[in-house]
């Protein structure tokens, strides 16, 4: 008996119990439909994060301080000389620091607007996004003169344009614990965020020698080096941390008061904790497959009894062991294939439905950025091999046994 025969008589012995049929194929429904789903979500995030970091730079390296005084650490013009004497490899270097103080326009105050002071590299023109994301949609960014000549400008979010100047806040002033500061620029609105008082809309950036005047420290715990590309990403860090081991004079620098970390660096930490998390969710879930694997070889013993007779029957006229096992297992094979392929179309419309919701989430929490849950054509291959393969491993027992029937007791039984 050929191949094709052999799958005709699964399909019919398939149809001659569907509901049988389906509840066999039940776990390896719901098993390959989980992995679909995972696999889905895990690409969508790691696609997200690969559009967080193109949109924000991959040649950007951060600079984090821990504990020590002001007095301990380097100044603000300490790290631009590194720039300048490092030209080859690193491009800028913005300070960041969040400021806590009142912001005022007249009589009005508002208490959750998030203060930050920047440099104009803080800024990229060629992309058109600041490193925190953001795009403009007025006025300008602050300049390098604004900078050194600690002017009086910001550049505010969306939320506090229409709150505080009805949608036209150019040229306009607030004020930043008593000190008039000039709106020079309005950042875009977030399409995706509800403009709220504390969401990303709610925001404002001055010069870092203004905030760093208006906290009276020059305290800077964070700064955000560029690089010449994301090629010299890793040259620029490098050179980071030799001038901060010196300074600091220790070996082990990064362990007392500095931590440096490249664009790329984060987005790998990120993509290998949710692979990890993604390859656990896969092992749950894999567990389902077992539970249709033993679900299918319970089956195929219950059939080997029913159809004993049959088999002795086929025996007598010659049918050989290994003529009867292939049948079984192509049947064993075939059941938990269409299993696999209705775990396929469920997957994909769970992966579809569940990314179209958690998408808008990330996408709030993110800054914008599309969430694209489809399952890739690897994913698919690879639930629907483990799913046939399931099938046929444990459909060997139950052909084996029908097999090894001795043809005489078989056309015996009754």
């Amino acid at each position: 008996m050929n191949f094709t025969q052999s799958f005709r008589l699964a399909i019919k012995s398939l149809t001659t119990s569907k509901m049988r049929a389906l509840l066999t194929m039940l776990g390896i429904i719901i098993g390959v439909g989980a992995v679909i789903v995972i696999l889905s979500l895990g690409n969508g995030l790691t696609g997200m994060v690969q559009q967080q970091v193109d949109k924000l730079g991959i040649n950007m390296i951060q600079a984090q301080f821990f504990g020590g005084t002001a007095d301990m650490l380097p100044d603000p013009e300490d790290m631009y000389d590194l720039v300048e004497a490092n030209a080859d490899i690193l491009t800028g270097v913005s300070p960041y620091l969040g400021v806590n103080a009142v912001v005022r326009h007249g009589s009005d105050k508002f208490d959750r607007t998030s203060l930050y002071g920047v440099s104009e590299i803080m800024y990229n023109a060629a992309t058109g996004y600041t490193i925190d994301g953001e795009q403009l949609a007025k006025g300008r960014f602050i300049s390098y003169m604004d900078v050194e000549r600690r002017e009086n400008v910001c550049i505010i979010g969306a939320y506090l344009e229409q709150e505080a100047f009805d949608g036209d806040a150019l040229g306009k002033q607030l004020s930043i614990d008593g000190r008039p500061l000039t709106v020079v620029g309005v950042l875009k609105r977030n399409a995706e965020l509800e403009m709220l008082p504390g969401s990303q809309d709610d925001q404002i950036y001055i010069p870092y020698t203004t905030a760093l005047e208006i906290m009276g420290s020059r305290w800077v715990n964070l700064y955000i080096f560029t690089s010449t590309s994301g090629e010299t990403a890793d040259a620029g860090k490098r050179v980071i941390e030799a001038y901060l081991n010196d300074f600091f004079r220790t070996d082990d620098g990064m362990y007392n008061y500095f931590y440096i970390m490249t664009m790329a660096e984060q987005a790998n930490q990120i993509n290998a904790m949710m692979g990890v998390a993604m390859g656990v969710l896969v092992a749950i879930a894999a567990i389902s497959l077992l539970v249709g694997g033993i679900g299918i070889m319970n089956i195929m013993l219950v059939s080997v009894t029913e159809r004993t007779r049959e088999i002795g029957v086929r025996k007598s006229l010659g049918a050989k062991r290994k003529d009867i096992r292939s049948q079984f297992v192509i049947e064993a094979g075939t059941t938990s294939a269409i299993g696999g392929i209705l775990g396929i179309g469920f997957g994909w419309m769970l992966a579809k439905g569940i990314g179209a919701v958690l998408g808008g989430m990330l996408s709030e929490n993110m800054g914008g950025g599309v969430f694209d849950a489809t399952p890739t054509m690897g994913a698919i291959l690879l639930s629907f091999s483990v799913s046939v393969g399931i099938g046929v491993l444990f459909g060997y027992l139950p052909a084996n046994k029908a097999a090894k029937l001795n043809p005489i007791d078989a056309l015996r039984y009754d």
